[in-house]
């Protein structure tokens, strides 16, 4: 093994941790505003999601079924 595949070995091992590092930080930036899914006994003062809750999963049901058709089709 000459130095430039040592060096070369050596910087693949750095630019892949700094990438594996950053794609984390994004996807934790990018949840970073959803909540937890609450446990069955901090719900019982809570009778069930409000009207605007349910339209909001709605609306989420629906961009993520569009998004999938979306998808598959540039697959094609």
């Amino acid at each position: 093994m000459n130095a430039n595949q040592i060096i070369n070995m050596i910087m693949r091992i750095i630019m892949r941790k700094a990438i594996s590092k950053g794609i984390d930080a994004g996807v934790n930036r990018a949840t970073r505003g959803r909540q937890q899914p609450q446990r069955q006994d901090q719900l019982d003062d809570h009778d069930g999601p409000t009207q605007a809750e349910v339209r909001e999963q709605r609306r989420a049901k629906r961009a993520a079924r569009q998004a999938r058709q979306a998808a598959k089709g540039s697959r094609k």
